[in-house]
């Protein structure tokens, strides 16, 4: 069965609230995916979005690492570069429901969440949900919508909850906001507040393709749409499978202080107002057992969270405004704490545990 892909024009179902919200997900979740189950799902994956997205494997590696972490991702880059198709891409390649939002500045909170709509029928309100009641929500052009409704996803991407009206209602396991957006230099574009920025696990520059990945795209992308051939490669009791394994990866002490060690370091830096917050640093970590998963390990090294560092936590760094104009960028800054911090070396039990 192919990903249900449905735009804000659909109609979702209505719920009644006064039937009481609907059930909480069990906490309990699936059985943790075996090693090799785990590395043939994840290659699938993979393999799929490879035959959309030319050149980019490295992101769409991103791209599932915070999919496996339980993240949400940032497609950052100037229009034409292949984030939307990119988004879709991961969306099409799980068998889950999927749902695509175009901000506009004229786009409202409730667009977003739903909206309780009265039932003059029954007298009584009945709430319809929004698109965010989804599995993966593309959001495209994030920062073209107003902070107020860009606000109206902070909930949802932290509790995985939409609060309306005094009722509670739980979203979709998995969940994952998939959002894309223009260089704040691009006109009719917002800055995204720093609340929604930090909420982000990984954010992603594509950049343009090399020439060859180009001359094929013009191949690929004429005769007809790529996402056409796209078929699931897995379904959602495998994602949660395999997310489940991504949490049963150990992480020693020493590489819990080295992760602090590069937090505290952003925060001390005499160039940045604003550092990496523990919300960032516990992201840090859940992003990079999915990438020691991925590389089929289960236990973390401390060059899994310097690899991660920059799609982590430059999104989440503030420059004071005369580093800034002095050139000085969060990449650069993320580069010189990573070589002031002394990298762990693990002792002899954790030698014979590795």
């Amino acid at each position: 069965m192919d990903a249900r892909e449905t735009s804000t024009a659909t109609a979702p179902p209505i719920v009644h609230p006064n039937a009481g919200p609907p059930p909480a997900p069990s906490h309990r979740g699936p059985a943790p995916m075996d090693a090799q189950e785990f590395a043939e799902a994840a290659a699938r994956i993979l393999a799929s979005m490879g035959t959309v997205i030319d050149g980019k494997a490295e992101a769409a590696a991103l791209m599932l690492t915070a999919l496996l972490a339980q993240g949400h991702v940032l497609l950052e880059d100037v229009p034409g570069v292949g984030k939307t198709m990119l988004a879709k891409s991961l969306a099409r390649t799980v068998d889950c429901s999927v749902t695509r939002l175009q901000f506009t500045p004229d786009l409202l909170p409730s667009d977003v969440t739903g909206v309780s709509i009265y039932n003059q029928d029954t007298h009584r309100f009945e709430f319809r949900r929004g698109p965010v009641f989804a599995n993966i929500v593309i959001g495209d052009e994030i920062n073209r919508a107003s902070a107020k409704t860009q606000s109206a996803l902070l909930e949802c991407m932290e509790e995985r909850q939409v609060s309306v009206d005094g009722t509670t209602w739980p979203l979709a396991d998995p969940f994952m906001v998939v959002a894309t957006q223009n260089p704040v230099e691009m006109e009719g574009t917002y800055a995204l507040p720093e609340a929604q920025r930090d909420r982000f696990m990984v954010r992603l520059s594509l950049g343009y393709p090399d020439a060859r990945a180009e001359v094929d795209m013009l191949g690929h992308h004429q005769a007809a749409d790529p996402l056409d051939d796209v078929v699931p490669a897995v379904g959602l009791a495998q994602v949660s499978a395999m997310a489940a394994r991504v949490r049963e990866v150990y992480v020693s002490d020493p590489v819990k202080e080295y992760a602090v060690a590069l937090g505290r370091a952003t925060r001390e830096h005499p160039a940045v107002r604003l550092g990496a917050s523990p919300r960032a640093l516990l992201q840090l970590v859940r992003a990079a057992k999915a990438r020691a998963a991925l590389a089929g390990r289960d236990f973390v090294l401390p060059d899994d969270l310097a690899g991660l560092t920059e799609p982590v936590l430059a999104h989440r760094l503030i420059l004071d405004r005369r580093s800034a104009a002095a050139g000085d960028t969060a990449a650069g800054i993320l580069a010189e704490v990573r070589s002031r911090v002394a990298v762990p070396r693990p002792a002899p039990a954790e030698r014979s545990r590795h």
